[in-house]
């Protein structure tokens, strides 16, 4: 929903731009389109790059015995490890 909100509010900002710089307001307009594609392309390489908790699922992931208290949950945490792609994933611990 965030995400949505911001990308809708970059691409209001880039036709805002885009009329300023067609009325003639050369350093205004410029300026506006910078700050919409800022917001636009910020959204959507945050997408790409931060992609961790979709994972691939049939990675071999192995526990590395690392654990540790969510600060914001409060539940334990260990740390899970992909040799072949170097990706780490934290899930929360099974207690038997």
């Amino acid at each position: 929903m965030l995400r949505a909100a911001v990308l809708l509010f970059g691409c209001l900002v880039l036709l805002l731009g885009g009329y300023l710089c067609t009325l003639g307001v050369g350093h205004g307009g410029i300026q506006t389109l910078i700050g919409g594609a800022i917001f636009v392309l910020g959204t959507l390489f945050e997408r790409w790059r931060y992609n961790n908790k979709n994972a691939a699922t049939d990675a071999d992931w192995q526990v590395t015995g690392e654990r540790f208290v969510d600060p914001s949950s409060g539940k334990e945490m260990e740390v899970l490890y992909d040799p072949r792609s170097g990706e780490r994933r934290y899930q929360e611990t099974r207690n038997p």
